[in-house]
């Protein structure tokens, strides 16, 4: 049975993207009413009858790498339309296969290269309700609840001036709504409604733009939730295919509880309904996403481990929003752990708390969960994604757009630029607790400076189909990557040579004699299994710099504990035995022109790696990680072309990276 509870509304989300909301419960709206919820449950199931053409080529043909954005958000979502986002799903899909889309600032938007796939994740949360607020054609804009958004996104109504107008057209607008479905004013059918056509639209717009073989599609969708704290608890579900769905996505308005979210997705499994939910944003989650308590407060059991792994087999590691990999308070001795921090809790700028936050330091609770004797519920893969709110991806440092629309449409307002080279937007959209002094100059005070150019989802698949595609998903044989796309292969196994570096049949050996990122591995004896990893530089970005293995590991006292090693150099280098680390390659930076060093680093990097740690009675988890050449930051490049010097307090440079699945290592029985 699913529980009610009560809904925190979203406008208060959003106006703390341009202020510093309080993190207190006056932006809480009332529950929504019992005719609501149980117009939910009424909701069914409805059927799409397209067929695939299956162009999977034939068995024994080698994996390959895969690029695409689970987490992507366009017109539908109430925050995005707001934004002034007006691109619909198909269109986000056609800027995925390559074609230009404009953004709500006015300028056009292009990949670098296109994707291979590509996901709609509305968020559920009052899915197109918006949309059919500011559209007067519908009979929903006509309701006074919807008059104040009439017409938000004409397009008079698109200039930058128009912020303040827009988020105080929208700030009570869902506090409202859901106040008159309690009070009976408005009939919940009639959200019910928009949602479905909404939720039908998706589908079909993944549909139509579903090719086997070419490009794949996903239908999928936000499932938005938040602890009391506000701390985050995003997840994106995916499902596998589309000829059965249900007919309105699990949304906040059903359950805050992540575990009802499982519940509901278990029930489609036994109809034939496969999917599998992401959690994203896990360093806004101020310790609330890997937590050791359930929803309750009761400590994790079995049980509830057992649904969270089956639901949740790969997690998002990097975003817009900053990287979830790990935090320098938690790994103090890995020198790039500070990479692409946002410190903050999910639309707010309260901070939010390390520990339980990062999937790092995830894997290590659940090895501590697993010597208890409870499944471990955080064995998970790593994913990138994008989290756009404009239907189309922004992977490029040098020509980053952001992600909300018209709110960091412009530099000055993404806070690399200061806000007196545009007086008048200081004036009309501004308020003073706003400003943040940086040497000497104004800037908008705000988490935009902190995201990232970030990120792709790697995929290792027998063919670019939702089928082969979703099964990798699950097997967990993905790597993420901060942009670039950089194909990064994680081999374990007790067969593994060096040879297979080298040999034209080494992947297929590598299948055959060990285990794949994701995969799990006994150990044997007390010998180290060997290690293979190969990453290939993105042609359209910078050289390789290092290549490198993260351990985590449980000792005997039962105390975690993490190392990185550095298992191959670039131009010749060689690790230090007793440090694990390459020497400095020398590739250095103009931050004049943004020139880098293009005869430092390596096309390719490979190495067959032991632990010489190694303990067989030990539980340990390994990944990899490989990193570029330094190379402009975004907030540099908005600096360049503005003709200023790039703020002191943002990093300068970046070294764009990519991440494995993790290898769990269990030891011998």
């Amino acid at each position: 049975m699913v529980r009610q509870t009560r809904v925190l509304t979203l406008a208060g989300m959003v106006c703390a993207l341009l202020v510093a909301c309080s993190g207190d419960d006056s932006d809480v709206g009332p529950d929504p009413g019992d005719d609501l919820m149980g117009a939910l449950a009424r909701d069914g199931i409805f059927e799409t009858d397209h067929a695939l053409i299956d162009r999977r080529p034939s068995a024994g043909v080698d994996r390959m790498p895969y690029f695409g954005d689970l987490h992507v958000h366009t017109t539908y979502s109430f925050d995005a339309y707001v934004f002034g986002t007006r691109a619909t799903p198909y269109d986000a899909y056609r800027y995925a296969k390559g074609a230009p889309l404009m953004h709500p600032g006015g300028f056009e938007m292009k990949l670098r290269q296109p994707l291979d796939f590509y996901a709609v994740t509305d968020h559920a949360v009052f899915l197109g309700v918006v949309p059919a607020a500011g559209d007067t054609s519908t009979a929903f804009s006509k309701l006074d609840v919807a008059r104040p958004l009439n017409d938000i996104n004409a397009p008079d109504n698109y200039g930058i001036s128009s912020l303040r107008k827009r988020m105080a057209s929208f700030g009570g607008f869902i506090p409202r709504l859901t106040e008159a479905i309690d009070n009976g004013e408005i009939d919940p059918d009639v959200v019910l409604d928009i949602t479905r056509s909404a939720w039908k639209d998706i589908v079909e717009a993944a549909e139509q733009h579903n090719d086997p073989g070419r490009f794949t599609t996903f239908v999928a969708y936000e499932y938005t939730s938040s602890a009391d704290d506000r701390g985050n608890l995003h997840r994106n579900v995916v499902f596998k295919g589309a000829a059965l769905l249900p007919a309105v996505p699990f949304s906040r308005l059903h359950s805050r509880d992540p575990e009802d979210l499982w519940a509901w997705m278990d029930d489609l499994r036994e109809q034939g309904i496969e999917s599998l939910a992401i959690p994203h944003n896990s360093n806004g989650s101020n310790g609330q996403m890997f937590k050791l308590v359930d929803w309750a407060g009761d400590p994790i059991d079995d049980d509830y481990a057992k649904r969270r792994i089956r639901n949740e087999p790969i997690v998002e590691i990097t975003q817009v929003k900053g990287t979830s990999e790990t935090h320098p308070s938690l790994s103090t001795r890995d020198e790039w752990a500070a990479f692409e921090i946002t410190p903050y809790r999910v639309a707010t700028m309260l901070e939010s708390e390390p520990a339980g936050s990062y999937v790092r330091d995830a894997l290590k609770r659940g090895l501590a969960l697993e010597r208890q004797g409870i499944t471990n519920p955080y064995a998970f893969g790593f994913v990138g994604a994008s989290d756009t709110h404009t239907g189309a991806i922004s992977d490029d440092e040098s020509n980053f757009f952001s992600k909300v629309g018209l709110l960091d449409a412009l530099p000055e307002l993404r806070g690399s630029v200061p806000l007196d080279l545009l007086p008048s937007l200081a004036v009309k959209v501004l308020i003073p607790h706003m400003l943040k002094e940086v040497d000497g100059n104004d800037y908008i005070e705000s988490a935009t400076p902190t995201y990232g150019a970030s990120g792709v989802t790697g995929v290792w698949a027998e063919a670019n189909t939702r089928e082969a595609l979703y099964e990798a998903f699950r097997r967990k044989e993905t790597f993420a990557t901060s942009g670039p796309r950089i194909p990064l292969r994680f081999f374990a196994g007790y067969g593994l040579d060096a040879s297979m570096l080298e040999s034209a049949s080494s992947i297929a050996d590598a299948y055959d004699r060990g285990v794949a990122m994701g995969g799990d591995l006994e150990a044997q004896s007390n010998d180290s299994p060997g290690f293979v990893v190969w990453a290939l530089a993105d042609a359209l970005s910078a050289p390789l710099q290092r290549l490198q293995i993260i351990k985590g590991w449980i000792d005997a006292e039962g105390e975690t504990h993490e190392q990185v090693f550095d298992v191959a150099c670039a131009d010749g280098g060689a690790v230090d035995p007793a440090t694990h680390r390459c020497p400095d390659n020398g590739a250095r930076i103009d931050l004049g022109d943004c020139s880098y060093s293009r005869d430092k680093g390596d096309a390719q990097l490979s190495a067959l790696w032991h632990d010489p740690d190694f303990d067989a009675s030990e539980r340990a988890f390994y990944y990899a990680r490989v990193l570029e050449n330094p190379t402009c930051r975004w907030s540099t490049w908005d600096a360049l072309r503005a003709g200023v010097e790039p703020r002191s307090d943002l990093a300068k440079t970046i070294q764009e990276r990519a991440w494995s699945s993790p290898i769990q290592l269990h030891p011998e029985s």
